[in-house]
């Protein structure tokens, strides 16, 4: 698929977006038709979370991630003439092909033979069924060619992540190998079915999912609502692992520093076999997108899904009394390895066998959800997505800002978040491991060694050389210097950008903070609506004056 490009003003990376989320699962894994109808549901119900051009027939993007339906694509293979074995014996990749007849066959071609090279089999290749005509002529424009490979599990490879394993390492190669091919989803699990619609366009647009023999125990869905982006049918959710609501708002310094450890990242899961998934972060992905490619390749390092989301959105640990030391030791030792993505978020992620949700550590994207007592979790970024009756709710709750709920399908459980994070918080010895280990910088020994002084002339030249000011000197080094205090300022300027001043400036002024914490709606919504004002004072003659004159009349 075509990437975005500067142009102007414009930049990719400034992109953001605000959307709404939901899932249904059923607690105990059994699979089911009405699991994926009610979540269509939810999303339909989600229209005012979802953004749409001005003509009103074109969305920014509507999705659904669920459990790969052996039932259903056991039947719609045996239609193509090709036969899939058993369930998990076999991956789906869902692709967006280019419509040109010759490139679709040139991309085909070079996923047949990276599949083939990497071990795999492919069995056969299966057309999705769709109705362009439910569309806007926007999305059909720019619609793929939809189609889906099916590949057979070598037998000596153990089926689940495995095998996955295996296709992420193909699927990442082939993305590597063309630029105008999109891959959806490569996976035995899970299957993820998305574009640029309305959100009742999903249901109607994709066969697959009206036909009452796709059934599934976990379905997440997404309605995309982008404040300041171009929408497309790659930027759609779910990605492959996770649906996200909200902005990650460190993601340049993320990208960065994945970017650095990649010259020293090793894992035994991918041995030998490293250089073909790097670039772990792809630059031209979205804030969620760039989340997604980090858990992927966490997970298929060895990482449990839960924990790799636990270490790159972290609760708020350092100050917080209420939580265990073995939870703080956890969370320190990974503190060392991997910054937060922080940002406003809720985040919900699956694998295909468990199916979770977090929330940043602030609580800015709430999440609610329902648990009923026919064992189905409803979960959603507000209440009211979904008609269920008051006898049949069990429970009634919602996201704590840096909790973590998580439902085990496989074990039929739902897991709180003090369960979980004990449990893996007890692992390992991650306390003995900080005390044996960790160096702290007050603990490093300074070299008895005097420290250089200068005359009064030296000073004054260098200070004048690195672009000091007497007022910087007076309110800030000079208090710093005697008491040992920091300097109070204001987050406001107003002296011009170091770049077009005509002072010289320290090369420090030449740099900016990139992060804001945005709010929407904002936390304080009184205080952040006050407009402060000033009153002046004008002579008949037009100058201004310095005080309150007699007799003053206030204009309105």
């Amino acid at each position: 698929m075509s990437k975005e490009r500067s142009r102007g003003l414009y930049r990719p990376e400034f992109e953001h977006d605000n959307c709404g989320i939901g899932a249904v699962v059923n607690i105990k894994g059994k699979k089911s038709h009405d699991t994926v109808a009610n979540a269509l549901k939810i999303v339909e119900n989600l229209e005012h979370r979802a953004g749409k051009d001005a003509e009103g027939k074109t969305g920014d993007g509507v999705g659904i991630l669920l459990q790969v339906s052996h039932r259903f694509f056991k039947k719609a293979c045996k239609k193509e003439g090709f036969d899939i074995g058993n369930e998990r014996e076999y991956g789906i990749a869902q692709i967006f092909f280019p419509r040109h007849e010759i490139k679709r066959a040139q991309a085909k071609k070079m996923f047949e033979i990276i599949v083939e090279k990497e071990g795999l089999k492919l069995l056969g290749w299966r057309t999705v069924p769709v109705i362009p005509e439910v569309l806007g002529h926007k999305a059909r424009e720019c619609m793929p060619y939809i189609m889906q490979a099916f590949i057979g599990k070598p037998q000596d490879v153990e089926p689940g992540l495995s095998f996955d394993r295996m296709l992420y390492i193909a699927r990442r190669e082939f993305e590597q190998s063309t630029d105008n091919t999109y891959v959806v989803s490569m996976s035995s699990r899970t299957i993820v079915y998305k574009g640029m619609f309305l959100v009742g366009q999903l249901r109607t647009f994709f066969e697959d999912l009206q036909s009452p023999d796709y059934e599934s125990a976990i379905a997440i869905v997404h309605s995309r609502f982008s404040t300041n982006t171009n929408p497309s049918w790659e930027r759609a959710h779910p990605n492959r692992f996770i649906v996200h609501n909200g902005e990650i708002n460190t993601i340049r310094g993320n990208a960065d520093k994945m970017l650095a450890r990649e010259e020293n990242m090793e894992s035994p899961y991918l041995k030998n076999e490293l250089h073909k998934v790097l670039p772990v972060v792809n630059r031209n992905g979205s804030d969620s997108a760039m989340l997604d490619n980090t858990l992927e390749f966490l997970v298929m390092s060895g990482m449990d899904l839960p924990l790799a989301v636990m270490i790159t959105i972290p609760e708020p640990w350092a100050n917080n009394d209420t939580i265990s030391q073995e939870t703080r030791d956890f969370y320190q030792y990974y503190a060392t390895m991997m910054e937060p993505w922080d940002g406003p978020a809720s985040i919900l992620f699956s694998d295909g066998d468990v199916m979770g949700a977090v929330l940043d550590r602030n609580g800015l994207r709430p999440s609610r959800y329902y648990i009923t007592s026919d064992g189905f979790l409803i979960l959603s970024s507000e209440v009211g997505v979904l008609p269920v009756p008051e006898e049949k709710i069990v429970l009634k709750e919602r996201l704590h800002p840096g909790k973590m709920l998580l439902v085990d399908t496989v074990n039929g459980k739902l897991i709180d978040d003090n369960e979980l994070k004990e449990k893996y918080a007890k692992l390992q010895p991650y306390g003995e491991w900080l005390d044996s280990h960790l160096l702290q910088l007050k603990d490093i020994k300074i070299p008895n060694e005097r420290i250089e002084e200068y005359t009064t002339e030296q000073r004054a030249r260098l200070q004048k050389a690195f672009g000091y000011t007497y007022e910087q000197y007076r309110t800030g080094i000079r208090n710093m210097a005697l008491n040992g205090s920091e300097s109070i300022g204001a987050m406001g300027t107003d002296t011009p950008l170091a770049v077009l001043s005509k002072e010289h400036r320290p090369l420090f002024d030449y740099f900016k903070q990139l992060f804001a914490q945005v709010t929407n709606p904002p936390i304080d919504a009184i205080r952040e609506e006050i407009v402060t004002s000033t009153s002046v004072y004008v002579g008949k003659d037009g100058n201004l004056l310095e005080q309150k004159p007699e007799n003053c009349q206030v204009l309105k």
